[in-house]
C-alpha cells in the first residue's frame, strides 16, 4: 500500500509522518483491521529514515489509533469510527445569557475600528500615537524587563500592580479631584472591561438603568446581555438632564465631561442634581470619564466622584484616549466597601491585567513623563481643535449647530431639518472624507448628525476635509 503523505520543511518530520497515518484512519482511509505499511516500506516511500517513521508508529501505539501484532506487522486499532468528510454540527442551546448576547450579534461594527480607504478621515475615538513618545516607552519597557524577577512572572494582585495603582490614585487626584487611595483602583483591560465587571457585579436581570440617551453602544451591549431594563434619560446641549431621571434606578450611567456622542459638558448644577437623585432613590451611579483629560475653555469641572459625599460613584477611566489604545489598560476606582468584590470579580474574568505593561505604565506615570506627555498633546488637540472650529464656521458660518468642541477630541454636527445622515457620508466619502453617523447612538427617537474626531489629522488636513464636506451638503 502506498500512502501519499506530503512532507514539509520547518517542521519535524516524526510529527509530518505521525499526523498524515492519524489523518488517514481518522478519515477512513485506513480502516479498522487494516495493515498499515511496514515501518521500513513507509521510510522508503516517503524518503526519510526508518528511525523517524518508528517514532510515528510509537506515538499512534500510545494513543490506541494502532495495535501491533507479534510476527504479523502494525495494525489500524478496532472500533475507530471514520469522521464525516462534511462535519454536520448539532445546535446546542445557550443561556439566557447567551441567547441575549446572540441577539446583539454586530453591536460593535457602528464605531470605526480601522481607518477607512478615505484620505480626510475624521474618526473618533483614538488616541493621537504619532506623537506618543514610543521611544521614552521602549527604554522603560526593556529597563522593566531586565529587572523583572523570576517571581515576578508568576500569578499577581487580581487588582493590579500596586506601583500603578499608587500613581493613577495620584494622577486623578491631582487632575481630575478625585477622592480616593490606591487601594480603590482595579486595574482593568480597558473601560469595556470596567463596565462590564460594574454590571456583573450590581446589575441583575429585570433591574431599571437609567442611561443617558445618546450613549455608546458597548454600554447598552452589556446591560442588555444582563437583562437589563433600560431607561433612557434625554441629552441636550448641556448633556443629561436630571429632569428626566426615571423616579428610581438602580444605577445611572454617564459621561459628565464630554457626553458621548453629542460632546455636551454636564454644568456643576446638573451634577449636583444628579446626586442628590441618586441619594434620594438609592441608585449607583457610573462616571466614564473616557475624555476627562482634554479640556480646552476654561478650567476643567470637578468629577462627580470628587463631589460625592456618600459612596455613590464608581468611576472609570482609561488610557487608551491618551496613550494608544492596544496597551488595553483601563482603571475603575470604587468605594472601599466594594473594593474586595470588584478584585473577586476581576480574578474571575480574567486573573489580572499584564503584569510587564502595568510595571511599564507605573514608572512612566510615577516619573512625570505621562503629566508632560499630556501637556503637549492638550496643546496639540487644542490647536486641531480650533482649526476644526474654524474651518466650519468657514464654510458654513453660523448655520451649522455643533456640540462637544469644548472638551475631547471630537465635535458632533447637527444640519437639521431633514438631514439624511446616509446620503452625506456616502457624498462625503465621493470627495474622500469619512464621517460617522450619530443616529446609531440613541435607544428613543434618533437625531441625525455627524461625528467628527480630530485626534488622528493634521490642521490642513482638517481645514481641506472640511472644505470638501461643505462642497456635498448644506446646513
Amino acid at each position: 500500500m502506498k500512502l501519499m503523505i506530503p512532507l514539509r520543511e520547518g517542521e519535524p518530520l516524526g510529527r509530518q509522518v505521525y499526523s498524515g497515518l492519524r489523518q488517514a484512519i481518522v478519515a477512513g482511509t485506513l480502516k479498522p483491521g487494516d495493515r498499515i505499511p511496514s515501518t521500513r516500506d513507509l521510510a522508503e516511500q516517503l524518503g526519510v529514515s526508518r528511525t523517524i517513521v518508528l517514532l510515528a508508529f510509537e506515538q499512534l501505539l500510545a494513543e490506541g489509533y494502532a495495535e501491533g501484532r507479534r510476527g504479523s506487522g502494525t495494525y489500524v486499532a478496532g472500533g475507530i469510527h471514520a469522521r464525516p468528510a462534511d462535519r454536520v454540527e448539532h445546535p446546542i442551546a445557550l443561556s439566557s445569557y447567551g441567547d441575549r448576547l446572540a441577539s446583539l450579534a454586530g453591536v460593535g461594527a457602528t464605531m470605526p475600528t480601522a481607518c477607512p480607504a478615505r484620505r480626510y478621515d475624521f474618526a473618533y475615538g483614538r488616541g493621537d500615537v504619532a506623537h506618543f513618545p514610543f521611544e521614552q516607552w521602549r527604554r522603560l519597557l526593556a529597563a522593566e524587563a531586565r529587572s523583572m524577577s523570576v517571581r515576578s512572572l508568576n500569578y499577581a494582585d487580581a487588582s493590579g500592580d500596586a506601583l500603578l495603582r499608587e500613581a493613577i490614585a495620584g494622577h486623578v487626584r491631582r487632575s481630575r479631584g478625585v477622592v480616593c487611595n490606591g487601594s480603590q483602583v482595579i486595574v482593568v483591560n480597558g473601560s469595556q472591561q470596567a463596565i462590564d465587571l460594574i454590571a456583573r457585579v450590581l446589575v441583575d436581570p429585570g433591574d431599571r438603568i437609567a442611561v443617558e440617551d445618546p450613549h455608546y453602544q458597548g454600554l447598552r451591549a452589556i446591560l442588555l446581555a444582563c437583562g437589563a431594563r433600560l431607561s433612557p434619560v434625554p441629552v441636550d446641549d448641556q448633556g443629561l438632564d436630571p429632569a428626566q431621571l426615571p423616579a428610581s434606578a438602580r444605577a445611572l450611567f454617564l459621561t459628565p465631561s464630554h457626553q458621548f456622542p453629542t460632546g455636551a459638558v454636564l454644568p456643576i448644577a446638573r451634577r449636583l442634581a444628579v446626586l442628590e437623585w441618586a441619594s434620594r432613590c438609592g441608585a449607583v451611579i457610573v462616571e466614564d470619564d473616557y475624555d476627562g483629560e482634554f479640556r480646552y475653555d476654561g478650567q476643567p469641572l470637578e468629577s462627580l466622584q470628587s463631589l460625592d459625599a456618600a459612596g455613590r460613584v464608581i468611576y472609570v477611566g482609561t488610557f487608551s484616549r491618551t496613550i494608544f489604545p492596544a496597551l488595553r489598560i483601563g482603571y475603575l476606582i470604587v468605594p472601599r466597601a466594594l473594593a474586595d468584590t470588584f478584585a473577586t470579580a476581576k480574578w474571575l474574568a480574567d486573573r489580572h491585567s499584564p503584569s510587564l505593561d502595568q510595571r511599564v505604565l507605573a514608572r512612566f506615570i510615577g516619573s512625570g513623563a505621562y503629566e508632560l506627555y499630556l501637556r503637549r498633546l492638550r496643546r496639540s488637540l487644542a490647536s486641531r481643535r480650533n482649526a476644526l472650529v474654524e474651518a466650519i464656521a468657514k464654510a458654513w458660518g453660523g448655520r451649522m449647530a455643533m456640540t462637544g468642541a469644548g472638551s475631547g477630541a471630537h465635535v458632533t454636527l447637527w444640519p437639521g431639518g431633514d438631514f439624511d445622515e446616509r446620503s452625506a457620508i456616502e457624498a462625503a466619502a465621493s470627495r474622500d472624507v469619512g464621517v460617522y453617523p450619530v443616529s446609531p447612538y440613541y435607544l428613543g427617537r434618533p437625531r441625525g448628525g455627524m461625528l467628527l474626531g480630530y485626534s488622528q489629522l493634521s490642521a490642513g488636513d482638517i481645514r481641506e476635509g472640511i472644505s470638501r464636506l461643505a462642497t456635498t451638503f448644506s446646513a
